[in-house]
């Protein structure tokens, strides 16, 4: 086995992205440590040179998903999310004529409801660990600290420090201050009604692009709130599976904000993707849009396939394709 080196091309959609990462909106600066450079997910910025700091990655196989349900939520707004986490994990999930499945390296191992909101309707970052630690606490969720992993979706109507101004969704640790242990963790919130021209793109759009002719894609599951967190999950578990102790791979001088693998295709959804174009993707028969096949019919529109080319350590080049939250793989590879 031989460590990778990436810096050389970086293809996305079809997109030559040597230099930067195409992203759909303009970004600030943000004073909060574990934020760094903001943009629509957590610790993105356009550097491109990938490169694998000596951290441990998430190798579980599978990895064992704990979601954690917060606040209010209406069951046809949780369907498709939960379909889309069993489509990762079902090796019975159908395979499609021309586009890829969703991959099945995530196994969901365990839900709980906070349906009361315990801790109230508007959290902190630290508010998502202790809602971790008390479901843990109360035995509604194990502390599998050493194949597991946390998803905390917020549901409409709950606020996140930095959510919508910041970010849509970030990945980190628990500190064992909090929790008792050290878990990798995500936070994903529901934008509906709140932020989807920021958090559920391309099914929302902000004003400036609608200006400019560029017309919003219809969501796969009818829900630009439900269909914009899917994506994010994606985004954020294909981070949290390479970098969950920010020590593993990211590109960047500054661990506090990195580009994490996620980030290198963000917004590009297609061929030809790229500067607030998602690309082309397929369309149903009821105009939704979509690229990613799903278990019980599901569709859902993901961050495009990156192709990295990569030299091994010897200097041998090789070619890695990685799809969605398939992406544990570019750590090391057999030459």
């Amino acid at each position: 086995m031989a460590l990778l080196l990436l810096s050389l091309l970086l293809l996305c959609g079809g997109v030559n992205l040597a230099v930067m990462a195409a992203t759909p909106y303009p970004h600030g600066g943000s004073g909060d440590p574990l934020v760094g450079a903001s943009k629509r997910y957590e610790g993105s910025s356009d550097l491109v040179d990938l490169r694998y700091h000596m951290g441990p990655v998430l190798s579980a196989a599978p990895l064992r998903l704990y979601v954690l349900w917060y606040g209010r939520w209406d069951p046809a707004h949780q369907a498709p999310i939960r379909d889309f986490l069993l489509s990762i994990s079902d090796p019975a999930t159908p395979r499609p004529s021309t586009l890829a499945n969703v991959t099945r390296r995530v196994a969901l191992a365990g839900e709980a409801d906070d349906a009361a909101a315990s801790l109230g309707g508007s959290l902190s970052r630290l508010d998502i660990q202790r809602v971790l630690a008390a479901a843990v606490a109360s035995g509604h969720l194990p502390a599998d600290h050493r194949g597991g992993a946390y998803l905390v979706l917020t549901a409409p109507g709950v606020a996140v420090q930095d959510f919508c101004r910041a970010v849509c969704g970030f990945h980190y640790f628990t500190f064992p201050s909090l929790v008792g242990h050290t878990l990798p963790y995500a936070w994903v919130g529901h934008s509906g009604g709140r932020c989807t021209d920021v958090c559920a793109y391309p099914f929302s759009l902000p004003s400036y692009m609608s200006r400019g002719g560029v017309a919003a894609l219809r969501p796969p599951n009818g829900d630009a709130g439900v269909d914009g967190m899917v994506s994010v999950i994606a985004h954020e578990l294909a981070e949290l599976a390479t970098n969950p102790l920010v020590n593993a791979w990211y590109a960047g001088e500054d661990p506090t904000a990195p580009t994490e693998i996620a980030d290198l295709c963000e917004g590009v959804y297609g061929t030809g993707g790229g500067g607030g174009y998602a690309g082309k993707v397929a369309v149903d028969a009821q105009g939704r849009s979509w690229n990613v096949n799903g278990r019980n019919g599901r569709r859902f529109l993901e961050d495009d396939m990156i192709t990295v080319k990569v030299k091994t350590l010897t200097g041998k080049e090789v070619e890695v394709s990685i799809e969605g939250t398939e992406t544990v793989a570019v750590a090391m590879i057999k030459e």
